[in-house]
């Protein structure tokens, strides 16, 4: 008996858009559009009829954007959204991110037209992320509340580093920007320590991920760039198509390495350099995310002395990459968002006010 196919709803207020993405969907054996609409209102009122698997999801729509149209449909029938935008427009990027933390689970490029050096690869990332969307059958959105109502455990203080701690690296991918947006605005400003992130996000949006961070969460956000030195208080993260470490001088270096995990920027390439680098006296924290990507390393920070610490299950909106790391023995600390900000809130009374260099 062939395998039930991956039914989608495709929304749009461009009769041409609609008409490419459910073309282009359809080339996939495993997808059926089940129907393509306008408009926010229109997309809510089909739902309970029709019952896609998936929803992909313009943010610029006339009658209700991207935006809203996302969060009523995670308040009152939630299941997977993908935001797929060809607006890099400063305001339509900011819809893209408060989409995320209503609740979509993944944003992708549109992609362009068929002569378009990238439209190759902008379709097997639009039908590769639908695909795998598909799979998460129950969208989790924990409310502050309810993190916080999970979080009534004393928090311990952080061992392995003290006031040894000189830097903080996050790896995320799928359901990661709201979760940063938490954790980052859940840390005491300043905070004690530089902080470098790798977030698995589609070209073309990070940009508009540190620029969403910067102005919603109460910390300098800024993208990493090449020889540049970390300090305290400012988190960096890496750019399209860069693999990323930190020196032991505490500099960032960007390259063209190879690709880990078919990834790149790789959590797992940032994770090995600090290991290198910074040994006991780092801290890192892996993310909800699909694949494997930065758990063995977790393992080895956490060998080498570092703290490591770990999303749970539950808050996940995927929980493969954490949950490989958690399964490693490579998490000293698991929890929801907000007790991992508690976590790091800890080091303000161990850390220095100043990273220094490890020599």
């Amino acid at each position: 008996m062939p395998a039930r196919k991956i039914k989608v709803l495709v929304v749009d207020d461009s009769a041409v858009s609609r008409t490419f993405i459910a073309q282009l969907l359809q080339s996939d054996p495993a997808i059926e559009v089940v129907a393509c609409v306008h408009g926010g209102a229109e997309a809510i009122a089909a739902l309970a009829g029709l019952q896609p698997d998936v929803v992909t999801m313009d943010i610029h729509m006339p009658d209700m954007d991207g935006f809203e149209t996302t969060r009523k449909i995670m308040e009152t029938q939630p299941l997977p959204i993908v935001i797929v935008s060809g607006s890099f427009d400063p305001v339509d990027v900011e819809k893209t991110f408060r989409a995320l933390e209503a609740g979509a689970v993944a944003a992708v490029e549109k992609p362009p037209g068929v002569r378009h050096p990238n439209h190759e690869a902008a379709v097997f990332k639009l039908i590769s992320t639908v695909k795998a969307m598909a799979e998460v059958r129950v969208v989790r959105r924990w409310t502050k509340q309810r993190m916080e109502a999970r979080g009534t455990v004393p928090v311990p203080a952080l061992s392995g580093c003290g006031a040894g701690a000189r830097l903080v690296v996050i790896g995320a991918s799928t359901g990661g920007p709201p979760v940063l947006h938490t954790v980052l605005a859940g840390l005491p400003k300043p905070f004690p320590l530089p902080i470098v992130i790798v977030q698995h996000i589609s070209a073309g949006f990070v940009q508009g991920l540190v620029d969403w961070l910067n102005t919603t969460t109460g910390m300098p956000v800024r993208l990493a760039r090449h020889g540049e030195e970390v300090q305290a208080g400012t988190a960096y993260v890496a750019p399209d198509g860069c693999q990323l470490r930190v020196e032991g001088n505490g500099r960032l270096f960007c390259s063209q390495e190879p690709a880990e995990h078919g990834l790149r920027p790789s959590v797992s390439f940032l994770f090995r350099s600090v290991t290198q680098n910074f040994g006991a006296k780092a801290v890192g924290v892996l993310l909800t995310g699909m694949g494997r990507d930065g758990a063995e390393e977790l393992r080895l920070m956490r060998a080498a002395g570092a703290v490591t610490i770990a999303q749970d299950a539950e808050s996940s909106i995927v929980h493969g990459m954490p949950g490989e790391a958690i399964r490693l023995g490579a998490a000293m600390h698991v929890g929801n968002p907000l007790r991992i900000a508690e976590l790091l809130r800890s080091l303000v009374l161990q850390a220095p006010r100043r990273p220094a260099p490890v020599t």
